[in-house]
């Protein structure tokens, strides 16, 4: 394995800004594991993008992230690298509910939006350790953990309280991990405001979805709706070398959104 051959896990990759994530590392020639919970042909279109995108090699698994077991399988996938340089914790769910509609909100509903995008992560972190660890002392620089949060989880905003209050939790566990695993890894997160993705429509629907880019756009400083492939340029600008000196960040890419007063 050519050493400048980074070794990466994407979860939620199947689609939308874990997609981009992998593809954009796929040109750099990475080995790539894309993981997915239940859209496998998704995933495997990714896979194959990714592929003639140039990546050394990529490997498709299965796996919720809010199953440790799972958490453990997707890293397995990994193993025969022998080392990580890259985790990026993209996975995540919402369940679009009113912030004021408090009954519309159940505990189950909380846990499973924790599960996913809270725990998940910590899930991930955990399984992949050892092996980001044997990537950073192969490389001589710190391996990365890039997490993928929201602008909802600092300002409180977003498709329902269930996950503002995970992103939240999220970028405070993101500052607890950065110093808990220096200095063979590094923890960064990045917030994006909205995104420009089908994320929104299978939540509200064509109308629904077009209704808040359209807020959006009419609302940010730069009058722009951000795409996926925006997002993951930061993602994996975190992910590579260039950021090596770069931990304990929670970083925004909003177009501007906190500028509103």
């Amino acid at each position: 394995m050519a050493k400048d051959n980074l070794c990466a896990i994407v979860t939620g990759s199947a689609s939308g800004l874990g997609a981009a994530t992998a593809e954009i590392l796929a040109r750099s020639g990475a080995r790539l594991v894309i993981n997915y919970s239940s859209s496998q042909k998704e995933a495997e279109a990714t896979a194959e993008l990714c592929r003639k995108a140039g990546a050394a090699e990529v490997l498709v698994a299965q796996g919720d992230v809010s199953k440790d077991e799972d958490c453990r399988r997707i890293v397995a996938a990994a193993s025969g690298w022998g080392r990580l340089d890259v985790l990026v914790n993209n996975a995540g769910i919402t369940k679009h509910v009113a912030h004021a509609d408090l009954d519309g909100l159940s505990a189950e509903d909380f846990q499973r939006v924790y599960g996913v995008n809270t725990i998940g992560p910590f899930q991930m972190v955990r399984a992949a350790r050892s092996l980001l660890e044997a990537g950073a002392k192969a490389s001589g620089r710190p391996s990365a953990v890039v997490n993928v949060s929201s602008v909802a989880g600092i300002s409180g905003v977003g498709s329902s309280i269930a996950y503002a209050a995970s992103k939240g939790a999220l970028n405070t566990m993101t500052l607890s991990l950065s110093r808990a695993l220096a200095p063979l890894i590094r923890v960064n997160t990045v917030c994006p405001g909205y995104i420009d993705t089908p994320w929104f429509t299978k939540g509200r629907g064509e109308a629904g979805a077009k209704q808040v880019r359209d807020s959006v756009v009419a609302k940010v400083p730069l009058k722009v709706a951000s795409t996926a492939d925006d997002i993951a340029q930061l993602v994996c600008f975190l992910a590579m070398p260039a950021s090596s000196n770069m931990t304990g960040e929670v970083v925004r890419m909003d177009a501007g959104m906190h500028l509103i007063t």
